[in-house]
């Protein structure tokens, strides 16, 4: 990332923590380093994913397509805005994934996906059963510009590979300790298509992964890495 691209990501993340409900956009623009409403309108939606009212309301009118399927690892949720695919959970039971998308986006218009999304879904799929293949769809990333930093960094980690926390603090380059990176992990919303699978503690043990150890252990066997829970 390019120090003017990492300047509109952390532009980006004032936004989306400045439009809170209270405040006004006006502040908040301002707040964000913007001259004027016209520049603040003129790059907000693509930086947000929305207009600013709609951020601010939880995702207001935004329509986001999902649906529920199985894999090997248990149930998944796929879902996707217009711009790519926004969320990819696993987990135990269907009922407590739509629960957590609906937490996400809790003004959204959640629409199940109909059958062309099944093939969507279908290709999920595809890469948690076999995630050395990667995913070949548009991801709409949402995050602070740390965590967008942390995610895009783990994206450049290859199948059959991990990276430790230290290392990955080294990689994108900023003042943050370990824990700050295991958070981004752990607020990953896209299972997989961004690997924090293949985070390690500094030892080079495995611990911890927000949809299970168990999972985490079969994703890396699966890419050919040996687990060590030392």
């Amino acid at each position: 990332m390019t120090p003017r691209a990492y300047k509109q990501e952390k532009r980006a993340a004032l936004l989306r923590d400045g439009l809170k409900p209270g405040k006004t956009i006006t502040s908040t623009f301002y707040d964000a380093g913007y001259g004027s409403s016209g520049r603040f309108y003129a790059v907000s939606n693509r930086a947000l994913g929305m207009v600013p009212t709609d951020y601010r309301a939880g995702g207001r009118r935004e329509r986001i397509r999902f649906a529920v399927g199985q894999t090997s690892l248990g149930s998944i949720l796929v879902a996707s805005s217009d711009k790519g695919v926004v969320a990819i959970l696993l987990g135990d039971d269907p009922a407590a994934l739509l629960v957590d998308l609906q937490e996400r986006f809790s003004k959204a218009d959640l629409v199940g996906g109909d059958a062309d999304y099944e093939r969507v879904v279908a290709r999920v799929v595809g890469m948690v059963e076999a995630p050395q293949v990667g995913l070949d769809l548009p991801l709409d990333l949402r995050g602070t510009a740390f965590q967008r930093r942390v995610w895009l960094a783990l994206r450049e980690v290859p199948p059959g590979s991990t990276v430790s926390y230290e290392e990955l603090v080294r990689r994108i380059g900023k003042g943050k300790g370990g824990k700050t990176v295991a958070s981004a992990c752990a607020s990953n919303p896209l299972a997989v298509a961004i690997p924090c699978h293949r985070v390690t503690k500094n030892d080079g043990t495995f611990f911890r992964y927000t949809w299970g150890l168990e999972r985490k252990n079969e994703l890396l066997r699966r890419e050919g890495v040996t687990a060590s829970t030392g």
